[in-house]
């Protein structure tokens, strides 16, 4: 379905164009891809407007129905493509920048969480953090209900061969430079879990080309977060928050076991352990945030979102260790929107700007 609303150009703050590889079934407009299992990959193409008005850490959308781009994010395209044809458009994204943006950064998003959910935040990160490489979402099968939380894991499972295999394509095939992954949440542990297979089967930097793994709110156990790390045998960052409500749900489902990303600052001797087998804590329980939920700090706090973009840029990555990272970012601002509404699907709205170049 294509809406076509008259929108000036001057009300749109910029556009973000992003790659989709998931685990999901394919499903009809307007959810496109659903919460249930596909038994291959499948692939499509996004591309979205950002609103003028826009505010860094927000995502702003309509409560439900196609969005106003001069006010909401929208998407002016969705695509559903099939291997090959994905491969070349990457591949062509890649090779028309300057090596310095060659990068790939892959997007692997958490629990409760539907398509539409995913690509917009995803969205909001790629242009509140500045970043000039190639979005990739990986998105697995999540039903977007809170007491889905069972199925949910088994489907981050389900798709860890898959996100492996995907993350192998974008190393050997589309000539990135190097490669990123921001996971949240229970994507975190499909993350780990990934990239332990890769590292045990002798290429756990997928030749070279992985540089950080960013951890957000990590739902994943200590314990196996340990025996994780004792295959990865590399660095990885990890941002916690001991106020995060999400991961105490979490904890209760999961036989009273401490959660990664709810560890803070004062857990000392967690820390020192953690830090001993190359993990990189950065502290937000003192950040603010909209979030009832003090989940998605990471994407909501203007201050956070642009220091991941920046530190991406630098050629070390994140390199700021240690738990007292969240101090020394000051009063970071809060006030920002809460999650996203599952609410809201993804009708497609093309300005007229957007199709003619302007008026």
């Amino acid at each position: 379905m294509l809406n076509i609303n008259a929108t000036p150009s001057t009300e749109i703050a910029g556009k973000v164009e992003m790659f989709v590889a998931t685990t999901r079934e394919t499903s009809l407009e307007p959810v496109f891809f659903s919460g249930e299992r596909g038994p291959r990959l499948a692939f499509a193409r996004l591309d979205f407007t950002v609103p003028k008005s826009h505010k860094t850490g927000e995502l702003e959308l309509p409560d439900s129905g196609p969005g106003d781009p001069a006010k909401h994010f929208t998407i002016t395209n969705l695509k559903r493509l099939d291997l090959a044809p994905i491969v070349a458009d990457v591949r062509r994204e890649i090779l028309r920048r300057p090596p310095a943006e060659r990068d790939v950064l892959v997007f692997v998003h958490g629990f409760n969480t539907n398509f539409a959910d995913a690509a917009f935040r995803f969205a909001q990160i790629i242009h509140d953090s500045g970043f000039k490489g190639v979005p990739v979402l990986f998105t697995w099968p999540s039903r977007g209900q809170l007491l889905a939380y069972p199925y949910d894991r088994e489907s981050a499972y389900y798709s860890r061969d898959f996100l492996e295999r995907n993350l192998r394509a974008i190393a050997r095939d589309l000539g990135t430079t190097r490669m990123d992954i921001l996971a949240h949440s229970m994507g975190t542990l499909l993350t780990l879990e990934a990239v332990r297979q890769a590292a045990i089967r002798g290429d756990g930097t997928f030749g070279g080309k992985l540089r950080d793994i960013i951890l957000a709110a990590p739902d994943v156990d200590l314990d196996v977060f340990r025996t994780q790390m004792a295959e990865i045998k590399r660095p990885v960052t990890i941002f916690v928050s001991a106020d995060d409500r999400a991961l105490d749900f979490s904890r209760r489902f999961a036989g009273d076991k401490t959660r990664l990303g709810a560890i803070s600052a004062k857990d000392k001797d967690i820390i020192a352990e953690l830090e001993k087998l190359g993990a990189r804590i950065i502290d937000l329980s003192d950040v603010a945030s909209g979030d009832s939920l003090n989940h998605s700090k990471f994407a909501q706090s203007p201050k956070v979102v642009q220091m991941i973009g920046r530190r991406l840029k630098e050629d070390g990555g994140i390199e700021t260790a240690g738990p007292q990272l969240g101090d020394r970012l000051g009063d970071i601002a809060g006030g920002v929107v809460g999650t996203v509404g599952s609410t809201v699907g993804l009708v497609v709205t093309a300005p007229v700007s957007i199709i003619s170049g302007g008026r």
